[in-house]
């Protein structure tokens, strides 16, 4: 540990956290996680992070049709329409009535019109699709920046340019999903029948889709932020978490609104649109809640939780990575008289985004 990361601990915090030393979050005792868990729930209220994930749901909303169109294009060069409608269909199972019926919808209405969607106007048709879907992406990476206590400084083109790059990646990674969910069962079916070796093929297709869901939300937290991206371990913890938050609340959801709810006497028409709104915004809190955590999991350390060389403290261009937990520092009569802050210390964070 260097002079300057021993100073921070004894001068900012009295003493240092449990699990200072971690190099990765396994190596974080439990009661460090105990600190973690509650800063990041305090964290998440602090933030607004339920009022974050209705902006997210409500922008999520107007960009999911658009990336169901790119995906229905872009699949459909593959198979016919009526294919399509069924495989991407079987992905909204989990959702509630109301809510599928509203996707059955427009999919009918896309696998209608996607086979004269040819040539350049395939290309012209996918690239708006695109388009309108990143401004939702965009505003799911503010919010995963404000959970980051981070602030934006990336100009519009690049802030734009990464928006279209990770809507890119959720069209393909929902194609690999729909592959997954509708067309692996069929191709089982065929080659291996029923029977122990099927089972064990079906615990394999759907720890899969766990992974690649972990995965994905791996890559959103790394690339998000405008900082220097931590390393893969800082962000798998999050990602793991908010799957499976986001699994059951998914189901439980499911089950309440198709067995107890009165949504479609309250709102009548508009049932299924209401449902669909309030399923975004369960997924949008799980989602900032993983990423809540996984900024409070680099605070505990006070190891370089960011990529490339080791840096210190103060020097990783990351507020997480470059604090301590704020509850274990002593009060002011306790700690008494601090050195005088000198502003040219201060890294510039220009240049550590250039680096």
């Amino acid at each position: 540990m260097s002079d300057q990361e021993n100073s921070r601990t004894d001068d900012s915090t009295g003493a240092s956290p449990p699990g200072a030393d971690a190099d990765s979050p396994t190596e974080i005792p439990p009661k460090g996680w105990r600190q973690v868990l509650t800063r990041g729930w305090k964290e998440a209220q602090s933030d607004q992070v339920p009022l974050l994930a209705g902006g997210v749901a409500f922008f999520g909303f107007l960009a999911l049709f658009p990336a169901l169109i790119a995906t229905v294009l872009l699949y459909g060069l593959l198979v016919d329409p009526a294919t399509v409608r069924e495989q991407v269909a079987s992905v909204g199972d989990a959702l509630p009535a109301e809510a599928r019926t509203i996707l059955l919808d427009q999919l009918e209405t896309l696998t209608a019109t996607s086979e004269s969607a040819l040539g350049i106007g395939l290309v012209i048709s996918v690239a708006l699709a695109l388009w309108s879907a990143s401004g939702g992406i965009g505003n799911l990476i503010t919010a995963i920046n404000t959970a980051y206590d981070e602030e934006e400084d990336r100009g519009f083109v690049k802030r734009k340019l990464l928006a279209l790059g990770l809507t890119l990646a959720a069209v393909i990674f929902l194609l690999v999903i729909v592959i997954l969910v509708a067309v692996a069962p069929a191709v089982l079916d065929n080659l291996v029948g029923s029977g122990p070796i099927r089972w064990l093929f079906e615990a394999i297709r759907w720890a899969l889709l766990l992974v690649l869901i972990m995965g994905a939300l791996a890559v959103l937290y790394r690339s998000s932020p405008d900082r220097d991206a931590p390393k893969i371990r800082w962000v798998t913890v999050g990602a793991g978490i908010a799957t499976v938050l986001w699994i059951v609340a998914s189901v439980g959801f499911s089950i309440y609104v198709d067995n107890f709810s009165s949504y479609g006497k309250t709102y009548g028409a508009l049932a299924g649109v209401v449902i669909l709104m309030l399923w975004l915004w369960i997924s949008a809190y799980a989602v900032l809640l993983g990423a809540e955590i996984n900024a409070e999991s680099e605070q505990q350390t006070i190891k370089d939780s960011t990529k490339g060389p080791e840096q210190p403290l103060g020097q990783r261009g990351a507020v997480k990575a470059d604090s301590v937990p704020t509850e274990q520092a002593p009060s002011a009569d306790e700690r008494g008289p601090g050195p005088e802050k000198d502003p040219s210390a201060q890294p510039d964070r220009e240049k550590q985004h250039s680096t």
